[in-house]
């Protein structure tokens, strides 16, 4: 038989199809620890004990996001791209969880969205702690001028995407965290303890450079949303793998 015929042969028999290649998924071991952190316009701040896990070393690229498109598995993007050294962006938290659900049925583990908590211990050296905002029952304009003071300060990052790596390596070794890209969390913004499955939350926390309130269905967080303080620059996501 012609090599020719050997290779139509392989196309037609069953299971002998080509099979899309395995997407790369780099991961960092995250040890367990506490994380502390108060969300904007909470009276106090909120602490989570977290056990140790396994984060993506960078953000998920605009490939691998192609690649769920394409298996009709994710939303096609507002914005075109698939680099594989360019994070995907333009993500809303409906489109983050279904590449989740994609990536986990396709590599036959369980990826899912971090919590918010989870985000600070793995981002490391690359997470500013801010000095709390303490409320004062007797002069509530002091916090709002605090909150004020705070936005102003934190300035506003470059809009232009960089390649993985180009924003700085974190003490835990994860890729541009805090960088222009916030990514996606599965934290509720008013009830950060809140799980998945627990009750209704329709905003959530986008982690980077600061924790911003958005929309579960916001894919422009500049202008086509409205978020709690400060917007991110751009929206992605990076996942946890569990077990």
């Amino acid at each position: 038989m012609s090599p020719r015929l050997v290779l139509l042969a392989a196309l037609l028999l069953p299971g002998c199809a080509p099979t899309a290649p395995p997407l790369e998924v780099a991961l960092v071991d995250i040890p367990a620890g506490v994380a502390r952190y108060q969300l904007p316009g909470a009276a106090a701040a909120t602490e989570e004990r977290l056990a140790g896990f396994s984060i993506m070393r960078r953000q998920v690229s605009q490939a691998d996001y192609a690649a769920c498109v394409a298996a009709q598995a994710c939303s096609a993007l507002d914005t075109v791209g698939a680099a594989p050294d360019l994070p995907a962006v333009g993500l809303s938290w409906l489109d983050a969880s279904a590449y989740a659900r994609w990536l986990s049925q396709r590599r036959g583990e369980r990826y899912r969205l971090p919590r918010y908590g989870e985000w600070m211990l793995a981002a490391g050296s690359a997470y500013v702690e801010e000095a709390p905002i303490v409320d004062d029952p007797g002069d509530p304009a002091r916090r709002w001028l605090a909150e004020y003071d705070r936005e102003a300060r934190r300035g506003v990052a470059s809009a232009e995407l960089k390649r993985f790596g180009e924003q700085g390596r974190s003490s835990t070794g994860l890729l541009d965290a805090a960088g222009n890209v916030w990514e996606w969390t599965d934290s509720c913004f008013g009830q950060p303890g809140l799980a998945v499955g627990e009750g209704f939350c329709g905003i959530r926390v986008a982690a980077g450079r600061h924790a911003s309130g958005l929309s579960d269905f916001v894919r422009d967080p500049v202008g086509g949303a409205c978020s709690v303080g400060r917007p991110p620059t751009h929206l992605g996501l990076r996942l946890v793998r569990e077990g």
